[in-house]
């Protein structure tokens, strides 16, 4: 069955940078598009960062552009979310999740990882 696991989330301080990853299992994952999302609290999802099958197309949230950083490396099956400069308003649990065809149509998400920017 597909899973997808996700990693990497922590406190950081503002300014600070963390790594988030997602492992992927039970598809044939360099075949599938995939995006971030994250849920701050006592808001609605709101999706961050969307990569092709191959890597080669990226696209970002006006909110992360500059800053946050998608990849993926199809041989492990894992995405990779680098997030730099973090602000205070990053704070929010990041999902992973499998795209149907398009950004925004997905069929399946990780669990979560929580991302805490605070001093």
């Amino acid at each position: 069955q597909v899973q997808l696991v996700e990693s990497g989330g922590g406190l950081v301080q503002p300014g600070g940078s963390l790594r988030l990853s997602c492992a992927a299992s039970g598809f044939t994952f360099s075949s599938y598009s995939m995006s971030w999302v994250r849920q701050a609290p006592g808001k609605g999802l709101e999706w961050v960062s969307h990569i092709n099958s191959g890597g080669v197309s990226t696209y970002y949230a006006d909110s992360v552009k500059g800053r946050f950083t998608i990849s993926r490396d199809n041989a492990k099956n894992t995405l990779y979310l680098q997030m730099n400069s973090l602000k205070p308003e990053d704070t929010a649990v990041y999902y992973c999740a499998k795209v149907v065809a398009n950004i925004g149509e997905y069929d399946y998400w990780g669990q979560g990882t929580q991302v805490t920017v605070s001093s």
